[in-house]
């Protein structure tokens, strides 16, 4: 007679832990890192690796202080420090990465508990929270300025030249291309420097291309799933194509609100945060459609030219919501009387 083994779950076994599919992501960030030292110099990768360090050293002090075991192993800080110094400048000081990367660890994150309780995404709210110095975290440089020596931008903060300070130089001074289509005027730039990433923005959200091979990584690691990239990128291509506002053709313009500011950066690697974002496949179809929605309706209406963090935040604190309201009924609740 043949004999079973009964112990208690999970019958159903995985090789995915949490630290390879933080690793996986890893990976799909590096083309979008390497495009942001090429078009904006080495101090990308240092400002990245500072907000990194910080948001290792933010949770590890937070785990001693209140005792707990420390879960940097896990590679989620690692995640949070790239994505948050993908959301500044080139220009941004050290110091205002630092005190991003504790806001994003210890106050969103930590404090409701660790990874997977927290309800916003951690790099997007603390970019919402750096924007307390409004002029720091919007003065963009144009790609491929020979600049960073001569302003101590590698291994310091930018400092001034001849009592003038970098955001106030007109050499370093870039307008966005959101900034344009901000004033219903199509960018300067091409579409292929807007798809390539020749533009200026932040270190990581400049380059459609890099952000799109990082995301076609975790589509085949089944990482992440098409459902949110999909219905969040098709919303805002369908509402700008039926409601352009710049010069030329409307796809023209689709297209250029597609490749311009943080918007494929946050549908591919922001938006599909496990924790924030719904579970079930109909209700990240509708947590896309409402990120798009709410990031044309904010680039359109709003003050300020980006909306992509702002719409995303906003869906998180909604997603409860929505798992409740399409959650699938339990087999046998609900049918009728037997």
């Amino acid at each position: 007679m043949s004999q079973f083994l009964v112990n208690s779950s999970p019958h159903i076994r995985s090789e995915e832990t949490t630290r390879s599919l933080m690793t996986d992501v890893i990976i799909a960030l590096l083309p979008a890192l390497a495009g942001a030292v090429i078009f904006f110099g080495f101090r990308s990768l240092f400002l990245v690796l500072v907000t990194v360090a910080s948001c290792l050293a933010a949770e590890t002090l937070f785990n001693r202080i209140v005792k707990r075991k420390n879960t940097v192993d896990d590679r989620s800080a690692i995640i949070t420090g790239i994505l948050l110094a993908f959301n500044l400048p080139v220009t941004a000081p050290y110091w205002l990465a630092m005190i991003g990367a504790f806001f994003a660890i210890v106050i969103v994150k930590m404090l409701f508990g660790g990874l997977g309780r927290n309800f916003l995404n951690p790099a997007l709210a603390a970019r919402a929270f750096l924007f307390s110095w409004p002029g720091l975290m919007t003065s963009f440089t144009a790609p491929f300025q020979e600049i960073y020596s001569q302003l101590g931008f590698i291994f310091g903060n930018p400092v001034a030249v001849n009592g003038v300070l970098p955001e106030e130089i007109d050499a370093i001074a870039c307008a966005t291309p959101l900034k344009n289509l901000k004033q219903g005027l199509l960018p300067d730039a091409s579409l292929g420097d807007l798809f390539v990433g020749n533009v200026g923005g932040c270190l990581g959200e400049t380059s459609a291309l890099l952000l799109l091979l990082g995301g076609v990584y975790l589509l085949l690691r089944k990482v992440i799933t098409w459902h949110i990239p999909v219905s969040y990128l098709g919303t805002v291509a369908v509402l700008t194509v039926l409601f352009p506002r710049g010069e030329g053709s409307a796809v023209a313009y689709m297209a250029a609100e597609l490749c311009s500011g943080g918007l494929m950066l946050g549908a591919i690697f922001m938006a599909t945060d496990y924790t924030t974002s719904p579970v079930t496949r109909t209700g990240r179809l509708i947590y896309g459609i409402g990120c798009g929605f709410l990031t044309v309706f904010l680039r359109y209406f709003g003050g300020y030219a980006e909306a992509v963090s702002y719409s995303i935040l906003i869906m998180n604190v909604v997603t409860l919501a929505i798992d409740r309201l399409v959650k699938p009924k339990r087999y046998g609740i609900g049918g009728g009387r037997l």
